[in-house]
């Protein structure tokens, strides 16, 4: 596209190797010298793309999702969004850069992974109680005064007996299958996060010795942030998670409220980091003592605690250590 947004030409090309390299002969050929490459999609199925122009030194920009027209019946292809995303690209002030893979895409896969083993663990825990409710009077009085682990442990031990009845027999069954897919898939959780603690160690072991921050919020961080310099200040970071301020004044009354949007993911972590000092550092009690006295509900003093959360960690992972020239995709 022109400078004015004016479409000079179009294409489509399949989504692999080849079709890629069809593509940037075609840019080659119509947009000559320097240019900037909007993609959609960046972290899905436009990261196959991204890579192979990250690597060939194309400047790319990532782009959200196009609106669609407001009326009805309106028009939608792939080529008409493709043209949406590049306008939209063109009149946006402050641009993001594409996150980078490597040890970054690491941490993701394995931090997906392991939420789906906790949750499907959520799952099977609450289906072993039911079946623990509704069993026979005598398996479920052995089972009845024992906590989690003690249940989980028991079930997953237990014997069919012959001589007893088929519900009593098929029950045992059951509980045992279910126990012993809790243990499989808690396993599974405790190997995935030993994996991504030690990656964690190696890309910013000063992370883990802040107050509150694990392996887990600590690679979720890392994911989110991807590289130095792709947020422009510690107030678009901020804002990125969600823990910005929005300005709700009216009149006389001067206040703020709370940010929905943002990376949910990211601002999940800096909640439970805020939930962590608020319990066990003394520093922080004092000020949510001190600000609650001020008049601040509850949800306001977590706020702010996020927004300082979020500056620190955003100083700690701005000054370390930059990699290499070519490790990193050009500026927009």
């Amino acid at each position: 596209m022109s400078p004015i947004a004016a479409v000079l030409k179009t294409t489509d090309t399949p989504a692999y190797a080849r079709g890629y390299q069809r593509l940037l002969e075609f840019a080659h050929q119509h947009v000559p010298g320097r240019r900037c490459w909007a993609l959609e999609g960046t972290g899905s199925y436009g990261a196959g793309l991204a890579a192979f122009l990250a690597d060939a030194g194309e400047q790319v920009i990532e782009v959200c999702r196009p609106k669609r027209p407001p009326v009805r019946g309106g028009r939608k292809t792939d080529m008409l969004d493709a043209v949406r995303a590049a306008r939209d690209a063109l009149a946006t002030e402050h641009v993001f850069q594409p996150r980078m893979r490597g040890a970054r895409e690491a941490m993701r896969v394995l931090l997906a992974t392991r939420e789906g083993a906790v949750h499907a663990s959520t799952v099977a825990i609450n289906q072993l109680k039911a079946l623990i409710i509704s069993a026979p009077d005598d398996l479920r009085a052995d089972l009845r005064r024992l906590n989690r682990p003690a249940h989980i442990t028991r079930c997953a031990g237990l014997r069919d007996r012959p001589a007893l009845s088929t519900e009593h027999r098929m029950t045992t069954r059951a509980l045992r299958s279910t126990a012993q897919r809790v243990r499989h898939l808690q396993a599974e959780a405790r190997d995935l996060e030993n994996e991504i603690l030690h990656i964690v160690r190696q890309q910013a072991p000063e992370l883990l010795k802040l107050l509150g921050v694990g392996p887990i919020t600590a690679a979720q961080i890392l994911v989110s942030w991807s590289h130095p310099r792709r947020f422009r200040s510690e107030a678009a970071f901020a804002s990125f998670a969600g823990v910005a301020p929005i300005p709700a004044s009216s009149g006389l009354t001067n206040k703020h409220r709370l940010n929905r949007g943002g990376d949910r993911q990211l601002n999940r972590a800096m909640h439970t980091i805020t939930l962590i000092r608020m319990r066990l550092d003394p520093t922080t009690k004092t000020y949510v003592a001190r600000r609650i006295s001020e008049g601040k509900s509850s949800r306001d003093v977590q706020r702010c605690l996020k927004r300082n959360v979020c500056r620190q960690i955003f100083k700690i992972l701005e000054r370390r250590t930059q990699p290499n020239a070519e490790e990193l995709p050009q500026a927009a």
